[in-house]
């Protein structure tokens, strides 16, 4: 786990690497990417769930 002091060190280099014009910009990115995975993990978890379902379902039917 990274502590605050660990943060606004990664905070201070990412500002003087990339300049405080690209950083919204940076984490705009960021946060799309973050939101599309999760997004795509979701359905994954969803398709699982439905299939879990179905056969569950489908034994009941059998019995």
């Amino acid at each position: 786990m990274l502590g605050p002091g660990s943060w606004i060190i990664i905070g201070v280099v990412a500002l003087l690497i990339f300049g405080p014009k690209k950083l919204p910009e940076l984490g705009r990115a960021a946060g799309k990417t973050l939101k599309e995975f999760k997004n795509a993990t979701s359905g994954l978890v969803d398709d699982d769930d439905d299939k879990k379902k179905k056969n569950k379902q489908a034994k009941t039917d059998e019995q």
